[in-house]
């Protein structure tokens, strides 16, 4: 995907002429189609932003205000690497905290990529088909990508299919297609799992393994359902910009989130009441926003919304700022008029007790419900039938249970699971990388401001 991106960006650059002539024609790039119904649209919807190529726009008046950008982003990101289960299960599965490290640094040079494999390329789809991708006419947008608000999202796909030749073009598809399926499974197999484990387990406490399975398989095709009923109002939210919405919609339940999360790390002091109820009003308050702008719509510059200033008139980066700092109060306050968790709780869970040598007492350990195991140490499968072996094949059953570990064996696993060393020539290696990682991205930061 990489090779196909970086093969893509050098036949957009030589389409246009280099960069020198990317920035010059792409302010140029104004659409020709501008009258809708005999009415001339206004200038500041076609024209591009004399800020385009800047990354810290107006606070005020700019479509990513740059106080947002570097406050309200950074919440958003602190709620999807910290605790997006789609990241944190990578994390887990890693070998030792090295890996974890540096697996993160590995994404996070990587992310310094879709500036230039995708953000430029898609600029000079808008300089090759402007009239297409920086439509503004309602009926043309309507017939040119089947949404009335704009075509943006149509840019990247377009110079694919355009500019790639035929045997590259094929395998640029495939390979974007895959990675499509790749994140859906991830995000699917998260959401079944937090469903299955943390919802469905409260319901049925003695629910078998292969319940367990079924009922994450069907809440799967639940959602295939959701996200396939979803896809209309895709297609419409802010201005038609995919993008944007993802980080909306971010906006709007993540902050929650990434609030108790930071202080339940650094604040020895929150408590479960102090979680509970930052959670419910900060989320109570992101859906308020949310289901306002989806009732109202987010219109476009041609159209735009009615939704009332006062809910829909912040910009959501903005609204993610305000959401963190109410859920913090809200989660700090409660916290302190409410019960301290004891320490012998928190050992290893929290910054001040991190290097804690104490063992910890679960402080939910009563309310587990505790089966007893009468088979022996590995059950003997039964025999069965070619049919039934088929079935459980197919359905990933196995009848075979896992080893039985003594105590000993438990507090071992227990250990080797939550130790945190590290090899002190490797620890420095992506220590220093995580450094260099930083110092590239506040570089690019600045170059590009």
């Amino acid at each position: 995907m990489l090779v196909g991106s970086f093969i893509l960006m050098g036949f957009a650059f030589n389409k246009v002429g280099g960069y020198e002539a990317f920035t010059e024609k792409y302010m140029k790039a104004i659409p020709t189609e501008i009258y809708d119904n005999g009415t001339k649209i206004d200038a500041k919807c076609y024209t591009p932003r004399e800020d385009s190529f800047h990354l810290f726009r107006d606070p005020i008046t700019g479509d990513m205000p740059w106080p947002g950008l570097i406050f309200g982003l950074t919440i958003l990101a602190l709620w999807y690497w910290c605790t997006d289960q789609v990241i944190v299960q990578r994390c887990l599965s890693a070998k030792n905290m090295s890996h974890v490290k540096a697996g993160c640094i590995l994404c996070g040079y990587l992310k310094l990529l879709p500036m230039f494999l995708m953000v430029f390329p898609g600029m000079i789809s808008r300089i090759l088909y402007t009239n297409e991708v920086g439509c503004v006419v309602p009926s043309k947008c309507k017939e040119y990508c089947d949404t009335e608000v704009g075509c943006t999202n149509i840019a990247y796909p377009k110079i694919v299919i355009d500019l790639m030749p035929n045997g590259l073009r094929g395998l640029m598809l495939s390979v974007m297609l895959a990675s499509l399926m790749s994140s859906l499974t991830s995000i699917f197999n998260s959401a079944s799992t937090l469903f299955t484990m943390d919802i469905y387990t409260k319901i049925r406490k003695r629910a078998s393994e292969k319940e367990l399975m079924i009922v994450g398989r069907i809440f799967i095709v639940f959602l295939i359902g959701v996200s396939i009923a979803w896809v209309p109002i895709l297609k419409e939210a802010q201005s038609g910009q995919l993008f944007d919405y993802m980080q909306s919609i971010t906006s709007y339940l993540g902050p929650p989130i990434a609030s108790v999360f930071i202080l339940g790390i650094f604040v020895k002091r929150v408590n479960e009441s102090g979680a509970f109820w930052g959670l419910i009003i900060g989320l109570l308050i992101g859906l308020s926003r949310m289901i306002t702008e989806f009732a109202y719509g987010t219109g476009s510059c041609v159209k735009p919304s009615n939704c009332p200033k006062i809910i829909c008139g912040v910009h959501y980066l903005y609204f993610a700022m305000i959401l963190f700092a109410a859920t913090s109060i809200i989660v700090l306050g409660v916290s302190f008029m409410t019960k301290p968790i004891a320490d012998k709780h928190l050992y290893r869970l929290c910054w001040a007790l991190r290097n804690s040598k104490e063992e910890r007492e679960d402080l939910d350990a009563n309310d587990w419900v505790k089966e007893e195991d009468e088979m022996d140490d590995v059950e003997e499968v039964k025999k069965q039938s070619c049919c039934r072996k088929a079935y459980n094949w197919f359905c990933g059953f196995e009848d075979k249970k896992a080893v039985k570990l003594s105590e000993e064996e438990k507090k071992a696993l227990e250990s080797k699971m939550t130790d945190t060393s590290e090899v002190p020539l490797w620890r420095n290696v992506v220590n220093i990388n995580g450094i260099i990682l930083l110092a590239v991205a506040v570089f690019c930061h600045g170059y590009f401001a």
